[in-house]
């Protein structure tokens, strides 16, 4: 494992074991989030954006962005998992076979009575509590949404405009207000939907997690014949890049994609895990004033760990002006371009990082790009602090 600092952000470069369990998030496991998804009535496959003319100016053969802004509604991605593990949660508590049973199934009058009875509780840096809120709208239930300290008062109202929850903006990091919102679940009887698992708490975190998948395979059959050689992956926990790295290895027939992690300097829990080096999960424990909101965690999803540990060839830590990059250039993108991609702030930081590298050889070479390479990034949000991102936009 060799470290290399640059002034904007640094990278940790691994050659992958590769031989980890990623059956778990499979072809089979994305197709049944799918069908769930599919009989949502506000679903919508978005759009697999091609940025033809970067790909052309930089030598390479594809870059394709999964634009996940206009999601639900939500200019998120986080929906799909909030909504799934919903669905399964209740499928199991209401006695309703999930491989059967999908959305229609709850308009019964006797289901939504049951429904309107429970209560849900989360921890979130915003986007999740807003799918998690929808999610409660959609199947009648209620919910309680607790935010970290610094939480900017827009993501909050955006949280309770998005669905049924209250949200409130607490004065701990994201951690503790995760072991916040699980003792109160505890105490009041709420089910705790966390994106993120430790010791005893597994089966939801993974529930979300699958629910992930639908955008990856989406992707997947947007790209038809061409397969990513490389795929850039923004993590906060690691439950996204965990699940969609799993399914694309998973699928790769002879060739394992080049996969790298991108987080936020200062919440880079998943590289300084990497770092260590002693396989083992640690915990970043300084407070982090990055403006990407939505990667600003501590700790790493234990379902996940293993998958980032043994299947990432590169785990990079950027400042927030790489993101700030990555923001304006997919809003003014290169003449010739189809569309513009709205990104926010935890979206675009993949894509800033990925110019950076694009435009040095020796990085090209660290991460074997070349004409041929055929490389895949998620936007998953869109401008979901309109201020800060009109703000960014116009610099």
């Amino acid at each position: 494992m060799k470290e290399y600092l640059y002034e904007n952000f640094r990278i940790l470069a691994q050659t992958p074991i590769g031989n980890t369990d990623v059956s778990r998030f499979d072809e089979a496991a994305a197709e049944r989030a799918l069908r769930f998804h599919r009989s949502l009535p506000d679903y919508r496959r978005t759009d697999l954006e091609k940025l033809g003319c970067a790909a052309e100016r930089y030598g390479v053969d594809s870059i394709f962005v999964k634009d996940e802004s206009s999601r639900f509604g939500l200019k998120a991605f986080k929906g799909l998992g909030g909504s799934y593990c919903m669905f399964r949660i209740l499928c199991e508590k209401l006695g309703l076979d999930a491989d059967a049973a999908d959305y229609s199934s709850f308009s019964d009058d006797r289901i939504r009575k049951a429904c309107s009875s429970i209560t849900f509780a989360t921890a979130t840096d915003g986007n999740h509590g807003k799918g998690v809120s929808w999610a409660a709208k959609i199947f009648g239930c209620r919910a309680h949404v607790f935010m970290p300290k610094g939480t900017v008062e827009a993501r909050r109202r955006a949280v309770e405009a998005a669905g049924s929850a209250t949200a409130e903006i607490t004065e701990m990091n994201y951690d503790e207000t995760v072991r916040y919102a699980s003792r109160l679940a505890e105490q009041n009887g709420w089910i705790l939907i966390q994106d993120t698992a430790w010791d005893g708490y597994e089966k939801i975190p993974a529930w979300i997690i699958e629910g992930y998948l639908t955008m990856a395979a989406e992707a997947e059959a947007q790209m038809g014949a061409k397969k990513p050689t490389h795929i850039f992956l923004q993590a906060g926990v690691g439950s996204m890049a965990g699940g969609v790295a799993a399914y694309f290895i998973h699928r790769a027939a002879d060739q394992m994609p080049h996969v790298t992690i991108v987080e936020a300097e200062g919440s880079d829990c998943i590289y300084q895990s990497a770092k260590k080096n002693d396989g083992q999960i640690h915990t970043v424990s300084d407070e982090c004033r990055t403006i990407m909101a939505g990667l600003n965690c501590g700790t790493p999803c234990k379902t996940v760990w293993p998958i980032l540990r043994d299947c990432s060839g590169f785990y990079c830590a950027c400042k927030d002006c790489i993101t700030e990059a990555g923001m304006r250039a997919y809003a003014s993108p290169f003449a010739g371009e189809i569309s513009t991609v709205v990104s926010g702030e935890s979206g675009a930081v993949t894509y800033g990082l990925l110019l950076e590298i694009l435009q040095s050889q020796e990085l090209r070479q660290l991460f074997r790009i070349d004409n041929n390479s055929v490389i895949l990034l998620f936007n998953t949000e869109g401008d979901t602090d309109p201020e800060d991102y009109a703000r960014i936009i116009a610099k």
